[in-house]
């Protein structure tokens, strides 16, 4: 490919990011290392394709009861479906005994299909549709009302509901939510509304704070405990989603966010923020540490009060990855030193922090794994917007890509894979890609006998 990297060599140069390396699972680097599994889909799909694990989003659903568990309360997993539409993730929630939060005619249907029942579904979103509304209550689904029109429909329809009440937080400049005076209308108006049975109040917070989870958390027992003087139930509050994901090594994550320079970027591009891509208490833990602030948990148990949440990124936290092939390569010079510039068989609508003023920042793996010398590298798309990139900033690969390699994005089920996907240029959406664990086998005529978890096999997504 005639890439000048002898002046490179194994030390970083000045034009390349620092390595962040991402946390990967035993399943991850079960398929990494596997010297025919991604090469055999690549060959047979012949596009990019998503990675999914369904048997890791069970394993997180279970870490999270736990977390209710060890804290002594009754509490609920709601798996926020917008993060991934694959049917796979809310069958494997549906196995596991968590429910799916939905905003849409075709979420809820989804779900059902997958085998969560209606009152597993908790219904959220904003001016729901008539169509969703009909269709929650006639399932039992639990419904987060966002305005008093909602009510008044509800109650129009002459079925049987579930609602909690949405609360806009004291100083949030959000769309959704309820203010004080919208909220004790709802309740007046459900003092008088025999057919809707209020069931709490819920509330959604931008960032991963547990802290101010757990102090708002509190304001919504105070409610719950008002509402209920109203003869109303209220025995349920959820604090929603928001819970961080563990992407890579802290020391990687602090050398990174100390010295992030413009000089790392393909055209000296820069964001203004990035993902926290190293969490110190992921998932599971973070909820944990919301129930232990102030007492939470002692407050819920002694008001009867279970917790809801709806994690979307933290349920799918490691059950996924994305796969390009490399399709082109060119070399350019920057500060007089060369990197290389590939370009894939996708585009950046397949990993969607591009498409949120930012970077989606844990290093790719380049695949097969070969000797070279460390290699300053951007990834462009196959379009042809300049700036559809991949990644900005140079990645010091292990070793020069060439022509026909795989790129693999790790950990991007959260959000990443299809939130943004677009036909655009008619390249095909790519697919998702099941794998599981082979079952036992063993070979005829011999006593050898293989253990099922030796190796992986796939199959395409429903």
């Amino acid at each position: 490919m005639g890439l000048e990297v002898g002046a490179v060599g194994a030390a970083r140069s000045a034009i390349s990011a620092v390595p962040l390396p991402a946390r990967l699972d035993a399943w991850e680097r079960q398929a990494i290392d596997d010297p025919n599994l991604l090469g055999d889909i690549a060959f047979a799909l012949g596009r990019p394709f998503h990675v999914l694990y369904p048997p890791r989003v069970g394993r997180t659903v279970d870490e999270f009861r736990a977390a209710f568990a060890q804290a002594g309360i009754d509490g609920v997993v709601y798996y926020g479906k917008k993060a991934n539409k694959s049917p796979a993730v809310a069958r494997a929630c549906a196995e596991s005994g968590a429910g799916v939060d939905v905003s849409s005619t075709g979420e809820l249907t989804a779900a059902l299909a997958a085998g969560i029942r209606g009152a597993e579904l908790m219904v959220t979103g904003p001016a729901k549709s008539d169509d969703l509304l009909w269709l929650a209550t006639r399932h039992g689904g639990l419904i987060a009302v966002d305005d008093l029109g909602e009510l008044e429909r509800l109650a129009a329809l002459g079925v049987s509901s579930r609602v909690m009440l949405r609360v806009l937080p004291t100083a949030s400049a959000s769309r959704f939510g309820m203010t004080d005076g919208d909220i004790d209308r709802a309740l007046a108006f459900l003092a008088g509304a025999d057919s809707i049975r209020l069931e709490g109040f819920s509330f959604h917070l931008s960032g991963y704070d547990a802290v101010a989870r757990a102090e708002l958390a509190v304001e919504l027992i105070d409610r719950c405990l008002h509402a209920r003087t109203l003869g109303l139930p209220a025995d349920t509050i959820s604090v929603g989603g928001g819970f961080g994901v563990d992407y890579v090594e802290p020391g990687a994550w602090a050398e990174f966010t100390a010295h992030v320079d413009r000089r790392w970027f393909h055209s000296g591009k820069s964001f203004e923020s990035y993902y926290p891509y190293h969490f110190p208490v992921p998932g599971p833990a973070m909820l944990s540490a919301v129930l232990a602030h102030d007492g939470l948990a002692q407050r819920l148990r002694d008001n009867g009060i279970r917790l809801a949440i709806e994690p979307g990124r933290a349920l799918l936290a490691h059950a996924g990855f994305t796969v390009f092939r490399v399709q082109g390569s060119k070399t350019r010079h920057v500060h007089g030193e060369p990197y290389q510039l590939l370009t894939v068989d996708g585009t950046s609508l397949s990993l969607s922090e591009q498409w949120f003023e930012s970077e989606y920042l844990p290093d790719p793996l380049l695949w097969p794994a070969g000797p070279g010398d460390t290699t300053p590298t951007c990834v462009g798309a196959a379009t042809c917007l300049d700036s559809d990139m991949l990644s900005w900033r140079r990645i010091p690969l292990p070793r020069a890509a060439a022509v026909g390699d795989l790129l693999i994005y790790p950990n991007t089920a959260g959000y990443q894979m299809d939130s943004n996907e677009s036909a655009f240029h008619d390249l095909p959406i790519p697919p998702k890609v099941l794998l599981h664990p082979a079952p036992a086998r063993t070979n005829p005529g011999s006593a050898d006998c293989h253990p099922p978890g030796n190796r992986l096999r796939w199959t395409l997504d429903g």
